[in-house]
């Protein structure tokens, strides 16, 4: 018996470019707060009603569609010889997917976010032009032929490495994910931000290739008696310094030259970085310059000034690096459009820094009712999942949600839930249920529930 076709419902993708200049000025004057971000909300709804008038597609009116009966040019000519662009570039028609930095989020461009479009993105890999970025003090070329990795501290054989010595040394190549501790950050008090770019938008996954630390730092000879601890320091002018316990370092971290079968590129580190899978990405550091191998944290002032978390009684709590089960749906979500009734594929990304996804529950009514949704391979421990899920929009308003497990039993929480433990002084480790809510018009946006 032959499945019938369902009518397919379309969607109108997130404007890319709602913010012009004037507008960007006006929100960096107004700084952070909530005028700024009602202000980013509003000018975004106004764009995608805008874009939204002059998007519908042609109706067929009986004469045929000319993209079928004339020839076009391209089946007409010869085309482009090979390696007309040495490095290849992405289509022109799909220039303005790109990463973004939210205007207003910090006043210094070398300090600052660009945030990965996940609304655009298919699988589970970033390509590396998407991967988002942040920086400390900007970014910088180094040459690799003049940059040194030393390893030092409680080992019994400190030794200075070239890249040509660590590139020798056996490597190991594996796909995780990287997510900055303050992504979702704006969403704690309430809603923040206009679409999954910039809510969840710190977040990448790539395959990563390099040297285990374990390797490196048993050929040193670690004193494994006294060592608890090891820093990693970066060659960038903030000389970015983070602690990792040395049963990590020892697990599954990775001294990494190359992402995504190419060297690293100098905005993700070039030409080498440490990769600790299921860790914030502050962790991550890139340039990566030093190894040092101590006997307890070292409180370094990026690790107890920053990156710390305030909780609801005055203290705050500091090494809470891994980054907990979440996901995101991120088709339907804010600033698209649903343009029919009929079937949807509602997809999107899950992730826990303690290992794999176990399963991903949708809810289209705000979580009265739950599916579960498809995971699709590969499900790999501390690495993106995709999920999808079939769903018949009868032109109702809807509000969209996931919610994660994973391998541990660990359940992805309400934002309500959230807060009853961390309150809503909080900046880093949000990893709250979000939801977007469908309107009767098929527009999209975000939306907290209770």
């Amino acid at each position: 018996m032959t499945t019938p076709i369902r009518k397919t419902g379309r969607v109108q993708a997130a404007p890319e470019h709602f913010l012009d200049r004037a507008l960007v000025e006006e929100i960096n004057r107004a700084g952070v707060d909530d005028a700024r971000r009602g202000f980013l909300r509003r000018s975004f709804l106004a764009a995608g009603a805008a874009m939204g008038a002059g998007t519908a597609l042609a109706q067929d009116s009986g004469a045929g569609d000319p993209n079928i009966l004339i020839l076009p040019a391209h089946s007409r000519t010869l085309g482009k010889p090979v390696a007309t662009n040495p490095y290849g570039q992405p289509s022109q028609y799909e220039a303005n997917l790109q990463r973004r930095e939210s205007p207003g989020l910090t006043r210094v461009g070398a300090a600052s976010v660009s945030f990965t479009p996940l609304q655009g993105l298919f699988g589970i890999i970033t390509p590396s032009g998407l991967h988002f970025e942040r920086h400390h003090q900007g970014w910088h070329d180094i040459d690799p032929t003049k940059h040194r990795f030393m390893i030092n501290g409680l080992v019994k054989n400190p030794k200075v490495y070239t890249m040509d010595d660590l590139m020798r040394m056996p490597s190991v190549s594996r796909m995780h994910f990287i997510e900055c501790g303050a992504n979702t950050a704006m969403e704690w008090g309430n809603v923040a931000v206009p679409s999954v770019q910039y809510s969840h938008g710190m977040l990448s996954c790539s395959e990563f290739t390099g040297v285990p630390l374990s390797v490196l730092l048993e050929d040193c000879g670690v004193d494994k008696h006294r060592a608890k601890v090891v820093l990693a320091e970066g060659a960038d002018g903030s000389s970015m310094t983070r602690t990792i316990s040395l049963e990590r370092a020892l697990d599954d971290v990775i001294v990494a030259w190359a992402m995504n079968g190419e060297m690293l590129r100098p905005e993700h580190g070039y030409p080498l970085r440490l990769v600790v899978p299921g860790v914030q990405g502050v962790s991550w550091v890139k340039w990566l310059r030093r190894i040092e191998v101590g006997d307890q944290p070292y409180a370094t002032k990026d690790e107890s000034l920053h990156y710390i978390d305030a909780m609801p009684d005055g203290s705050f709590r500091q090494y809470t690096s891994i980054q907990e089960c979440k996901s995101v749906i991120t088709t339907p979500s804010a600033g698209q459009r649903l343009l029919d009734t009929g079937y949807y594929n509602i997809t999107g990304l899950a992730w826990s820094g303690r290992g794999k996804i176990k399963r991903v529950d949708v809810s289209v009514d705000g979580g009265r009712n739950w599916r579960t949704a498809r995971l699709e391979t590969p499900l790999l421990s501390k690495c993106l999942s995709r999920f999808n899920i079939d769903w018949d929009w009868n032109g109702a308003p809807a509000v969209l949600q996931s919610r994660a497990i994973d391998e541990t039993g660990y359940v992805q929480p309400k934002i309500n839930e959230l807060r009853a433990v961390r309150g809503t002084r909080s900046i880093y480790h949000n990893n709250a249920i979000q939801s977007w809510q469908l309107a009767q018009s098929g527009e999209v946006s975000n939306v907290q529930l209770d």
